[in-house]
């Protein structure tokens, strides 16, 4: 469930730093939504997981066709509209402490493009680094749009981050290792300024 989450926050990241047009930016309004599934032999029981990470901040070079972007771990919202809020908090909890994300040991999660390549007319492959959790791992993603809105959908497993998907019920609900980040992202809201 926390695993989930924090994968999310990573895929988002990554999201924003292919999307942003400007040479600093944030984004207070465009959405990126990290997607937790659930397994197991009680997973019926379970709870798929929706998990929120707004950017902190980050840079663009459009010209050079770099990106930079950085999430505040602690600033990750559970956002499941079939708990109740008590659930939420807990589930939130997970995600955030020791044995997830583990913010208060790794308040930031990063990600620094080495390759940003316009594929074709509207089709970009952005490559790079994501830092998540002290590990640092190579990802590469599609993205779609123009200047005006960008978009894209991508996975990442929890496990290769170091990352253990939470059990419950000695194993027969898990969260599943890999965890699902859809984004839109809107140039027009960043606005040049750090969070």
């Amino acid at each position: 469930m926390s695993c989930t989450r924090i994968s999310c926050i990573f895929l988002l990241a990554l999201i924003v730093t292919a999307l942003c047009s400007s040479t600093y930016c944030q984004t207070p309004h465009s959405s990126f939504t990290i997607h937790v599934g659930k397994t197991g032999l009680f997973s019926a029981a379970g709870h798929n997981h929706v998990v929120v990470a707004p950017i902190a901040h980050g840079s663009i070079d459009a010209k050079g066709m770099a990106v930079e972007i950085t999430v505040v771990t602690a600033q990750m919202k559970v956002t499941d509209s079939d708990v109740s809020e008590k659930d939420r908090a807990e589930i939130e909890s997970t995600m955030l402490g020791a044995k997830v994300l583990d913010a208060a040991r790794f308040p930031e999660i990063h990600f620094n493009s080495s390759r940003v390549e316009q594929t074709s007319p509207g089709h970009f492959r952005v490559m790079g680094t994501l830092v998540l959790h002290g590990v640092s791992n190579e990802l590469v993603f599609e993205v779609t749009g123009d200047t005006m809105h960008y978009q894209g959908k991508t996975k990442l497993k929890q496990t290769a981050f170091g990352i253990k998907p939470v059990t419950v019920g000695g194993g027969t609900i898990k969260v599943k290792d890999e965890v699902e980040i859809d984004f839109d992202v809107y140039p027009a809201d960043l606005n040049g300024s750090k969070r």
